[in-house]
């Protein structure tokens, strides 16, 4: 379930025209997003993730972990992008899923595409 992007690599080659990849970033620089297996999982586990996006290119282990415990854990999240594209927009590698741990920023995440979510905030 890869999502189709509309995207622009502008000179510098900061991916441009995706408000979901932007949005990260800015969840990035205020510094409400957790990283890397370790993270995510506990921040689902914990309670303080909001929402999780994870990489359409993940291997199905990793989409099947990381969905089974948001469902779990009422969780929203969605498949989206790729690892790369994650990885860049919070300035990292690649990246197999991100979450994200502030309400606001995880609410205009599901706006931007609240047909992608699986579960509802």
């Amino acid at each position: 379930m890869l999502q189709s992007l509309s995207r622009v690599i502008n000179s510098k080659g900061v991916i441009t025209g995706d408000r979901i990849l932007s949005l990260l970033g800015i969840a990035q620089k205020a510094g409400k997003i957790a990283g890397g297996e370790t993270q995510v999982l506990e921040s689902i586990r914990d309670g303080t993730a909001m929402c999780v996006v994870i990489a359409g290119d993940a291997s199905d282990g990793s989409k099947k972990m990381y969905s089974d415990k948001c469902k779990y854990y009422e969780v929203p999240f969605m498949v989206y992008a790729d690892r790369e594209s994650l990885g860049k927009a919070v300035g990292k590698d690649l990246r197999s899923a991100l979450a994200v741990k502030d309400e606001g920023l995880c609410r205009s995440i599901m706006k931007a595409a609240p047909e992608l979510f699986e579960e509802e905030c």
